[in-house]
């Protein structure tokens, strides 16, 4: 895998653009990656803001080698591009700090339309939090110690052949420390993403390990 970082320029009218719209900006994080992806491709990105010096960052995770010559020629970053090439090892029972971001949802259907299901955001802590431990169940991990974040909805527009498609996301923030259970499954998770919304900033678990 490869862990890119990019410092962006926050008066960039481009970055601007891209902080605002999730679609917009997942088709920033694409333009370093060819125009039909290699099979089994998966890149993953998320959107950090520091608290206190208001530097945003990039991250985007990937399989292949990205090539960020077109944001690199514009007023976009403050500084060149970083990427390096990763391999994780874990251990059952092992402990980690970790960072995501995430969009908890359940499918329920829809009362207009019963045969088709819709994804209803969870907007209550205790429901994200259950959220989580189910989706570690899934994955390999159990939670430790834990603290939600609302960052709130997300809105953009998708543009397609035959007109835009409006996009909603609601993404709240998990940090904390989990622990490893079964190493293939979180490997997996890892790689692959945690939940939905994968294109458009949610999914990306980083980790450290713990001081």
């Amino acid at each position: 895998m490869y862990l890119s970082k990019l410092t962006l320029n926050p008066r960039s009218r481009q970055v601007q653009k891209d902080m605002a719209d999730p679609y917009q900006l997942h088709r920033t994080v694409m333009s370093g990656f060819p125009e039909t992806l290699p099979l089994g491709e998966r890149v993953l990105h998320r959107l950090d803001v520091h608290q206190h010096t208001g530097q945003v960052t990039l991250l985007v995770q990937s399989h292949g080698a990205p090539d960020w010559t077109s944001v690199s020629e514009k007023d976009y970053l403050l500084a060149s591009p970083q990427f390096k090439s990763i391999s994780v090892r874990v251990r059952p029972g092992q402990l980690l700090s970790f960072r995501l971001h995430a969009n908890p949802t359940i499918k329920t259907r829809s009362k207009q339309d019963p045969s088709r299901k819709t994804r209803v955001p969870l907007v209550y802590e205790d429901q994200q939090m259950d959220w989580l431990a189910h989706k570690g169940e899934q994955h390999g991990f159990q939670v430790r110690k834990i603290q939600v974040m609302t960052i709130g909805q997300q809105q953009g527009w998708i543009q397609h052949a035959e007109g835009k498609q409006h996009l909603q996301i609601y993404v709240v923030r998990f940090e904390g420390m989990l622990q490893v259970t079964v190493p293939d499954l979180f490997l997996l998770a890892l790689q692959n993403g945690i939940g939905p919304a994968k294109s458009f900033g949610c999914g990306l678990l980083s980790l450290a390990p713990l001081r």
